[in-house]
Formats: C-alpha cells, structure tokens, sequence
C-alpha cells in the first residue's frame, strides 16, 4: 500500500479550470506539488467524473488533466461501493452522499490518504472513523 492524495470534484475543477478558481486553484496545486514531492499517488475517484464531466468544451481541461502520467482514475470496485453504502447507512444519509462516501472509501485503499476538498463538512464526516484518512481543505 501507499500514500495518496484524493481528489475529490471540487480540486479537480480547480486544477484543470484555474482561471475560474483562482484562490482554490492555488491551494489545490500546493498540495498536489507536496504530493509529488512525497511521492504519493494521485488519485480521481471514477465517481468524482459524473460530477465534473459537463461537454466535449469543458471535458477538455478535465481531460488533459487526467492524461498526466501522474494523475489517476481510481474505479468503482464492489469493495469501495459496498463500503461507502455502510458509511452512508452508519450516518443515516441518503444516496445524495454517495459521491463523497466514494471519495471517502477510495482514500481507504491506501495506507494513508489525504483528500482535498471544497466540500470538508460532509468528507469529514463521512471519514471520521478512519485515522489515516487526512482532510485538506481548499
């Protein structure tokens, strides 16, 4: 196992679309030079593309940045569905969640992870039982 950053939608917008999120965009590309410095992986749930994949126009910046060697997607497996459905079931929150219960559970696939996120309240509730699992908060 290894580390890994998580990217959850929200800093994956703001690295392929820096120009429309300035502020987030600088925080994102801190983290994502701290984890190549440290040699983690970089990983995009698969889910995480429903949520940013809007047109062949837009997709583009989404698309270019995926196609770095060093960026990549992480697939939905039974395992990480199965266990973000008991995260969601623990917490009592509906289906509207599962994305971030998938982040949640991707980041569980490695020894230590680190998730960066627009969204901290909800990731952070979702990954409270899970030491290992960081918050970085854009």
């Amino acid at each position: 196992m290894a580390e890994a950053l998580i990217l959850d939608a929200e800093a994956l917008n703001a690295l392929a679309h820096p120009s429309e999120r300035k502020v987030l965009a600088g925080r994102a590309s801190a983290i994502l030079r701290l984890a190549y410095d440290r040699r983690a992986l970089v990983r995009v749930p698969a889910p995480v593309l429903a949520e940013v994949c809007r047109g062949v126009r837009y997709d583009s910046a989404i698309n270019h940045l995926l196609n770095n060697p060093g960026v990549g997607v992480s697939e939905l497996t039974r395992a990480i569905a199965q266990q973000a459905g008991h995260m969601l079931a623990r917490l009592k929150l509906s289906s509207s969640h599962a994305i971030d219960a998938f982040v949640v559970a991707t980041a569980l696939q490695f020894e230590t992870a680190v998730i960066a996120t627009g969204d901290p309240d909800d990731i952070r509730r979702l990954a409270a039982p899970f030491p290992r699992v960081g918050i970085f908060t854009l």
